[in-house]
């Protein structure tokens, strides 16, 4: 790599060199740490940068620097088709997966990712461990047993469950702990998304999901499987896992399942996938295909192993030969919707002896929950639009409705069917497409936990009255976080800095591009028809803010734009020269301003036309 100086005009460029040459690519342009005065800023040096992608831009810049804005404007990360394919053949060895996720999971993976702050982070790592100790009270457990069938107080000898889920909603100011899993799916499916993501900007990298990436997951999933194996008491190391659901191929997730076997093979552990009815209970061992099982990972919904199908896994969790997780007893304590009742029961907890800062913490954040009842039902339908309506044995969102939503008739069956009520919490919402006419999709939050310790953040993205994978563009997103600093200065004072942008056609007109074309431009999606066939300079001033008004031009950046007949963006016409040549001569400046277009955007921005 080098660098070379030339002139051409009054500006000064440094081209950055491979091997000694300009590379072929297109060209653009960014002032960088400009000192301009703030009356009458001016070019210095420019500086010429090479980048795979048309348009760069920082998301935290242009799109907002806060949670809600960036899920409201920010399309700066899109899920990489091509990486995702990628992503499966480097997990499998060949691309058979990537074809059954398109067949069977066709609306798994969102389109956009998903921005959360770190302090609703830190307020779900708050519930959680509230969770945690609370569930630890002999008095909750005593209780929660109490109402379950016998399997549930059979010691999981030391298993603590994996893959407890933590189901949040998260609209403006408000935090909701709307559901607990102690089987939640998607763990494996979320390594693979967060691989697959690709930024038209570096200034999401930061942003990306997870302590230690996608690899070190995967680690913190072994390491998991490998507690909970040696929590049983064993010495030995583990040999053979079995992946257990009904009818797996079938299932929808089932692709997560071969990920899953990939996975613990890499880890040289034996790994199968079966129905509980493939199971047998011999000579005090449980056997699949002849071969002795050491731990089960149970996805099964039959949550207390009551199914006949599931008699020879009961039998070995009853005898103690197997390492079951999650375990039934693990749906009691945590799982069992009841326990959202009891969550929000102030009385009952102070009764067990609920410290007073957990109780407060849980008050805050677990939304009232109540048994639907004859005695209570009135009320209830008074007030059902404020109001989201669950089965006690329901999962998946099953027979779950928003009470605005709801009929006399499905209101009857509410009434007789041993339902909650639960007060309603929004979900956040993510707009996936600048169309504002294109109503945004809705997220819920999970975070994924061992012990009470968060292992991996997700949301799920969706349009409907529940959570669901149905919804074209929707589906299991990553969910980048606002760090400190700039979740601070977003929250608490209004924007330090600001992008404005300005479109010079070829008559020398200049106007002032709304932002959310810009971003259209960014994402190189189709514009408005008024821009179809045209082809102008685009100027990207990146602006201190004073009360919230320009106070001084910090950046500026300055490109080519193309519009085909349809008002579609096209990058290769961008360019005006973008060939071959090795010439240096080949740097193209005519994308730049002249001086009397600069003062007219000095004008504009400052408003002194």
């Amino acid at each position: 790599m080098g660098s070379r100086y030339f002139a051409k005009s009054e500006v000064f460029f440094r081209v950055s060199l491979v091997n000694g040459r300009v590379p072929a690519t297109t060209l653009t342009y960014a002032h960088r740490n400009a000192r301009l005065n703030r009356k009458r800023p001016r070019l210095s040096k420019l500086y010429i940068w090479f980048w795979r992608f048309h348009v760069q831009a920082s998301s935290s810049r242009k799109c907002g620097s806060t949670a809600a804005a960036l899920n409201e404007a920010c399309f700066c990360v899109s899920l990489d088709q091509a990486a995702l394919v990628n992503a499966l053949t480097e997990q499998l060895g060949d691309s058979e997966l990537s074809e059954l996720l398109k067949s069977r999971c066709a609306h798994v993976f969102a389109a956009r990712p998903v921005f959360v702050s770190s302090l609703r982070l830190r307020q779900v790592n708050a519930v959680i461990q509230a969770i945690e100790q609370t569930v630890s009270s002999p008095g909750w457990r005593e209780h929660a047993l109490d109402s379950a069938p016998p399997i549930a107080r059979h010691d999981p000898r030391g298993a603590r469950g994996v893959f407890f889920g933590y189901d949040f909603h998260l609209a403006e100011d408000k935090l909701g702990l709307i559901e607990i899993n102690t089987n939640a799916g998607g763990a494996m499916l979320n390594v693979l998304l967060a691989r697959a993501q690709r930024s038209c900007c570096s200034g999401v990298v930061g942003l990306s999901p997870g302590r230690g990436g996608s690899g070190g997951f995967e680690q913190l999933i072994l390491d998991m499987f490998a507690q909970e194996w040696s929590a049983s008491g064993e010495q030995r190391p583990l040999t053979r896992v079995v992946i257990l659901d009904e009818s797996p191929q079938a299932q929808y997730l089932y692709p997560e399942f071969l990920l899953f076997q990939r996975l613990f093979q890499s880890a040289g552990i034996d790994c199968l996938i079966a129905d509980p009815a493939d199971l047998a209970f011999h000579n005090e061992c449980l056997l699949v295909d002849g071969k002795p099982v050491d731990l089960v990972y149970n996805r099964l919904t039959d949550f207390y192993l009551e199914g006949d199908n599931c008699s020879a896994l009961r039998s070995a969790y009853l005898a103690d030969v197997v390492t079951v997780t999650p375990h039934p007893q693990a749906y009691a304590l945590y799982a069992d919707k009841r326990r959202l009742v009891d969550l929000t029961n102030a009385r009952f907890l102070e009764e067990i002896g609920v410290d007073q800062q957990i109780r407060t913490v849980l008050a805050q954040y677990v939304p009232l929950t109540v048994p639907v009842e004859h005695r209570n039902a009135e009320h209830l339908w008074q007030n059902r639009r404020s109001l989201f309506f669950k089965p006690v044995s329901g999962f998946g969102s099953r027979g779950a409705y928003r009470g605005d939503k709801l009929t006399k008739r499905v209101w009857e069956e509410i009434i007789g069917g041993n339902y909650l009520a639960q007060s309603l919490i929004a979900p956040g919402e993510r707009r996936t497409v600048a169309d504002p006419q294109v109503r945004p999709m809705k997220f819920d939050l999970r975070a994924y936990a061992y012990a009470g310790e968060v292992q991996w953040n997700a949301a799920r993205v969706y349009q409907g009255q529940t959570t669901n994978f149905r919804t074209e563009g929707g589906g299991f997103a990553p969910v980048f976080t606002l760090g400190e600093e700039e979740e601070l200065a977003g929250s608490t004072r209004q924007l330090s800095h600001a992008s404005f942008t300005f479109l010079l056609d070829e008559t020398g007109a200049i106007e002032k591009l709304p932002h959310p074309l810009y971003l259209a431009l960014v994402r190189a999606e189709r514009a408005t028809s008024k821009l179809a066939g045209k082809r102008f300079r685009l100027a990207d001033w990146y602006v201190a803010m004073e009360d919230g008004q320009p106070s001084k031009v910090i950046r500026e950046w300055y490109g080519w734009v193309a519009f085909d007949a349809d008002g579609g963006y096209h990058p290769e016409r961008g360019s005006p020269k973008n060939d071959e040549s090795d010439s240096d001569d080949n740097v193209d400046s005519t994308a730049l301003p002249t001086r009397e277009e600069h003062d007219r955007i000095e004008g504009l921005l400052f408003k002194s036309e």
